[in-house]
């Protein structure tokens, strides 16, 4: 696995080919974000961003969200996939937040991961994205840039995250993941656009590939 300094080093290779890296959620209060990333799961966030207007002007705190029934939101979220899980999951986290909170969404991972349906990376986006508390989602992007630039070297979110908030500034771990998610959207994809990547020549990935490709040609000669 490579250096902390390799690290920042690739970052910011990274952060310049995507400037203002940023969560593509829309959202106006730690509420609302928290809604929509539990919405995003196995779902899109274009797709999720269509449905939250609705969603929010019927239920625009956890006050209102807390008195529906997952009966009445299925409809409303339906096009987002899964949506019995997640319409019991937002119910029963705006109650939650309710009992526990006052209605306020809480500015700590662990009050956080203690609603339901909050996972640490949900806790994390909203953390960092609407509370102001540094933090650094890991989903299947990060694991898949992270892993391939050789930055982290496991396939657990928890470690990833752990390695790389070692490796990095606090100030730096909620923008270094925005970053990593929108390179994995745009360039490292499951097939990758190694040619487009502006750390390509720090990558593990690719200094591999490029490696083996002499001995794939020999191969194919013979």
């Amino acid at each position: 696995m490579k250096t902390a300094g390799d690290v920042r080093s690739i970052l910011d290779a990274l952060e310049s080919q995507h400037p203002g890296a940023d969560t593509e959620l829309n959202f106006r209060n730690a509420y609302e974000l928290l809604v929509a990333t539990i919405l995003s799961a196995q779902s899109t966030d274009k797709r999720v961003n269509l449905v939250t207007p609705a969603l929010f002007k019927k239920y625009p705190d956890a006050q209102a969200l807390a008195k529906a029934t997952p009966s009445q939101l299925q409809p409303k979220i339906h096009s987002t996939g899964f949506f019995r899980a997640k319409s019991k999951a937002l119910v029963a986290m705006a109650r939650a937040l309710m009992k526990n909170h006052g209605g306020s969404v809480p500015a700590d991972m662990d009050a956080l991961v203690a609603l339901p349906g909050v996972g640490r990376k949900t806790a994390n986006v909203v953390l960092g994205h609407a509370l102001g508390v540094p933090g650094l989602p890991v989903d299947r992007h990060v694991l898949r840039v992270a892993n391939r630039l050789g930055i982290a070297e496991s396939d657990d979110p928890v470690v990833v995250e752990q390695q790389l908030t070692a490796a990095l500034p606090r100030d730096r771990w909620t923008r270094s993941s925005d970053t990593l998610i929108l390179h994995g959207r745009r360039v490292c994809r499951p097939t990758p656009l190694c040619d487009q990547c502006a750390a390509q020549h720090l990558c593990l990935f690719y200094s591999q590939q490029s490696h083996d490709a002499p001995r794939r040609v020999r191969k194919a000669r013979r």
